[in-house]
């Protein structure tokens, strides 16, 4: 392995380009890994064109993809050179104070749990380092394609904990916000944790096509007019048992509120790239005391989720093919892969690179 490597960097807010650096060093419990597949994320945009984590030089982008191990330190039990692996987006410190208090994700610090292209170089380079190798990586099925693998990163768990925090039930009438990536995984996971009825908030055609794919029942459109409004005319008045919050903006918890039943709850998994406070309207929220619930959250990682949801795949239970729109073969293209995904044109969902 030569010393130097390429990678594709944040230089700095709204600038990114490829730079060379060194090859990161394995330590006792690490791994270093070659990408074999990477995806770009819309929180790639809010952090490289919004500064929405603030100011980063030279950090190298990424934090979705599947990987080949290259290298493993002397205290790694599971995993050896040359095995394929699923790679989490997050990758906590297991032997944290917060990891044995229940939140792995924010080891060491809040989200500090979300390293990759945060405060430590990510995934879009030819070498990457895993840190506690044995408790984040996670051995890639012979059965999941390198495209779908990328999907395991985040956009599943992501959209599974939306589902997770608003604690969906049998019966539960739920609203999704928001049908990109995230919103979909968020409608399949509905699904599967038996919503009777499926809401999704919702405009572009190829994302309302892969929502009814995995579960949506309904659609409303922001563009015909407020979301509870829509939501209380499609319920009689009642609202929603649950919302899942997968996109918009500090505004959207108004209207999510303003959606949910007295006693409901609401899962946020949306970055807020931007704004100081969000909006929580008093009245609707019962004027403090009408137990709603809202509760956000980073998507847990680590290697037994992902081995848990590579077998919900690996199964047949749950088909990700429909996220990966963009297909590029060859790590040159991840700059016109990012730029995709900042423009966001009607047939995207996903867009995935393939390395060579």
């Amino acid at each position: 392995m030569s010393k130097m490597m390429k990678g594709f960097a944040m230089l700095k807010i709204g600038e990114v380009g490829w730079i060379e650096k060194e090859v990161p060093k394995c330590g006792p419990l690490d791994a270093i890994c070659k990408p074999l597949a990477i995806a770009i994320c819309t929180s790639d945009i809010h952090t490289v064109y919004e500064g929405a984590v603030g100011e980063r030089t030279n950090m190298i982008l990424g934090h979705e993809g599947c990987a080949e191990v290259v290298e493993v330190g002397e205290l790694v039990k599971d995993f050896k050179p040359g095995d394929r692996v699923l790679v989490p987006a997050i990758t906590p410190n297991w032997s944290s104070i917060e990891a044995q208090s229940g939140y792995a994700v924010h080891s060491n610090g809040m989200l500090a749990g979300w390293k990759f292209s945060n405060f430590k170089d990510g995934l879009d380079a030819e070498f990457f380092h895993v840190n506690d190798a044995d408790g984040n990586l996670a051995h890639l099925p012979s059965s999941i394609n390198i495209v779908d693998a990328c999907m395991l990163s985040d956009m599943v768990p992501t959209g599974f904990h939306g589902v997770e925090l608003a604690d969906v039930q049998f019966g539960d009438t739920v609203l999704v916000i928001g049908i990109g990536p995230v919103g979909l995984m968020s409608v399949a996971g509905a699904h599967m944790r038996g919503a009777s009825r499926i809401i999704a908030v919702g405009t572009r055609p190829k994302c309302v096509e892969a929502a009814k794919f995995y579960g949506a029942d309904e659609f409303i459109s922001y563009k015909n007019g407020k979301i509870e409004d829509q939501v209380l005319q499609m319920t009689n008045g009642k609202g929603v048992d649950k919302v899942i919050v997968a996109g918009g903006g500090v505004e959207t918890f108004e209207s999510a509120v303003k959606s949910v039943k007295a006693g409901g709850k609401i899962g946020n998994v949306n970055y807020l790239g931007s704004g100081d406070y969000i909006s929580i309207p008093r009245v609707e929220w019962g004027v403090g005391m009408g137990h709603k619930q809202i509760n956000g959250g980073l998507m847990p990682g680590g290697r037994l989720r992902m081995e848990k949801l590579g077998a919900l795949v690996a199964n047949g239970k749950l088909d990700v093919s429909k996220l990966a729109t963009h297909i590029y073969d060859g790590e040159e293209n991840i700059p016109t892969a990012l730029q995709i995904m900042k423009d966001k044109p009607a047939d995207l969902i996903k867009p995935v690179v393939t390395f060579k």
